[in-house]
């Protein structure tokens, strides 16, 4: 009896974890929209979804440290003397008005007393240095400059922590070496889970290995054909006017950007005052929103002309071509933001110059979000719309995936570059992500077909991240570094007013602590020595990168060991072919002899 019931409950067990497994499968974020778009239009197009959700995690650690370090207690401490302006459409397309006296940007920030202060004045107090709190003043309970400046810092450090890992990590799967033919048996008779039993989830199933199937048949199939000399010749020439065009085309569009970003085209004075200087105020970023959307399409246009052999080349080389552009598009904004802003901004019209920065790299996130909802609706929908009524073919255009992670690269360095200006960036670029995902996946359902030619992005994942950390990551970090330690802040704004550089508030921390409480001596001479010696600080860099280059080369190494070892299991494979074939050869000889006498 009791055997009986004790395997009764273990059935009843078993029946319960089985009937959970679907459940704990699709626990991850938008898991079975992404095993659909998979099976209907293969790697590459979800290598773009799965960038989105990597993407939209690194956001949110960005605002979880900056809401609960940042945010948080400056919103528990306003400013009295904050005056509420009257909320308008502009205000939310321009970031400023309303939004310029909220916790969205730099120049709200200040360095409150949160108990109060006996026999001061409160406008001494926010005039003073911040690291002087007077003697009629109590002790702060939290330091809004030094909690400004280690944020920042530490969300830095730790976001290119996980970059590298994550990009090490991608390169250790992708260095796996599997040839195509090799894995045709294991797809055609181990690939099927029989655990699955509903129509849906069958369907879905059937759509991924056949898309899976197309795109090793594909890339066994992807040879070059061969040409004759004068076709080389040809081919070469086309390359290299291609490559003339694109590269003319992306130095215009960096001249346009940096002449109009002279500040005679835009006055900042009396912003609030004249909608007219509000609506000038989106010229700039609506000119780099239509230069990012025109040009990427002149890139297509040229990759159709050079007639690449495979279709994994031509997306390399189209996402090379937009990652050109956006360098040059990124370096002449920040020329624009760290240079001619920090420059005597006060002759300008400038009063708080990071606030302004800010409220510009917000103008340039928005308007490449709209822009980019403009192109899907204009450039997806209404091309499908027109094929049917108009020409009367069920052509759809093919998902462009170098466009749209480079516009995905591109937001995310504005976010990375905006973070010190305005810390609730990252809620904004998430709205973004969240937006761009459900709607470039039914744009994707409705509007748009799988590519003809099936490719197998095997190693799409490596390079987007690889394209984060370091063109994107380790720009905005090298640009932030500057910002704080060279850069002069605003005298009338922000938490580190009437300071030299925002790294000063470090180092008179440091001082404080060491005069205050002299048991906290070693802090002053840790920081000292290990944050602004520069000597450690490039020590520490030079040992990441020499780690760094340690592990590409054991990645390296193993990647030709495994395709040295797959070389000897072919060669073994026909040597035991040769075998077969001679012992058959000698048997039927003898069987011959044998039959003959």
């Amino acid at each position: 009896m009791i055997l009986s019931r004790r395997m009764y409950l273990n059935q009843v067990y078993r029946q319960c974890v089985y009937s959970c497994l679907p459940l704990f499968g699709s626990l991850p974020l938008w898991h079975e929209a992404l095993k659909r778009l998979s099976g209907r239009f293969g790697t590459g197009v979800l290598s773009y979804f799965l960038f989105i959700r990597t993407l939209l995690v690194f956001n949110i650690f960005l605002l979880l440290t900056n809401g609960l370090f940042l945010v948080l207690p400056q919103a528990a401490n306003p400013h009295y003397e904050t005056r509420q302006q009257r909320f308008t459409a502009m205000d939310l397309l321009t970031g400023t008005g309303y939004f310029s006296e909220t916790v969205m940007f730099y120049g709200y920030y200040t360095n409150p007393d949160t108990k109060g202060c006996e026999h001061s004045d409160r406008a001494d107090v926010a005039n003073r240095p911040v690291w002087d709190t007077g003697k009629s003043c109590q002790i702060m309970s939290y330091n809004i400059p030094l909690a400004y400046f280690f944020t920042i810092g530490i969300t830095f450090f730790f976001t290119g922590i996980i970059l590298v890992y994550s990009m090490s990590k991608s390169w250790g799967q992708s260095s796996r070496v599997f040839k195509s033919h090799q894995n045709w048996t294991a797809k055609v008779f181990c690939s099927w889970d029989f655990k699955v039993s509903k129509q849906v989830s069958v369907r879905h199933q059937s759509e991924n290995i056949s898309t899976q199937l197309k795109e090793l048949l594909s890339e066994g199939a992807c040879g070059g054909s061969r040409r004759g000399l004068l076709q080389q010749l040809w081919h070469f020439v086309g390359h290299l006017l291609a490559w003339a065009v694109c590269l003319a085309s992306i130095c215009l569009c960096s001249l346009v950007i940096l002449n109009l970003s002279d500040y005679k085209h835009l006055k900042t004075k009396d912003v609030e005052e004249s909608p007219v200087n509000e609506v000038r105020l989106l010229v700039l970023p609506v000119l780099v929103s239509g230069l990012n959307l025109l040009l990427p399409g002149l890139f297509k246009l040229l990759s159709s002309i050079e007639h690449y052999d495979t279709t994994t080349g031509r997306v390399y080389v189209a996402i090379l071509r937009n990652l050109l552009l956006k360098i040059g598009v990124l370096g002449v904004l920040c020329h624009r933001w760290l240079g001619q802003m920090t420059t005597e901004p006060e002759s300008h019209g400038l009063q708080c110059w990071e606030s302004f920065v800010g409220q510009e790299i917000y103008r340039f996130l928005l308007m490449d979000f709209l822009f980019t909802v403009l192109y899907t609706f204009c450039g997806e929908c209404l091309w499908r719309v027109f094929s049917r009524r108009v020409s009367h073919r069920h052509r759809k255009p093919v998902f462009d995936i170098a466009r749209n992670v480079l516009e995905l690269i591109y937001g995310q360095t504005l976010t990375w570059l905006g973070v010190l200006f305005a810390p609730l960036l990252p809620a904004v670029q998430i709205m973004k992500l969240l937006v761009l995902f459900y709607m470039k996946k039914s744009s994707l359902m409705l509007n748009c077909q799988a590519s003809r030619q099936p490719w197998r992005a095997s190693q799409m994942t490596t390079l987007f991240i690889t394209l984060l950390c370091f063109p994107s990551f380790l720009g905005a970090a090298v640009s932030v570094t500057y910002t704080i330690w060279t850069i002069k802040p605003s005298s009338s704004c922000g938490p580190f007013r009437n300071l030299t550089t925002m790294f000063q508030a470090g180092r008179h921390l440091a001082l404080e602590l060491e005069n205050t409480h002299p048991s906290l001596a070693w802090f002053s001479r840790a920081y000292t020595y290990h944050v602004e010696n520069h000597f450690f600080v490039y020590l520490t860099a030079g040992l990441f990168l020499m780690a760094l280059y340690v592990y590409t080369q054991v990645v390296s190494g193993q990647r030709r060991i495994i395709a040295l070892l797959w070389e000897q299991i072919e060669n073994e494979g026909m040597d035991k072919a040769f075998l077969i074939t001679k012992l058959q050869a000698l048997h039927e000889q003898r069987h011959a002899v044998s039959f003959s006498k």
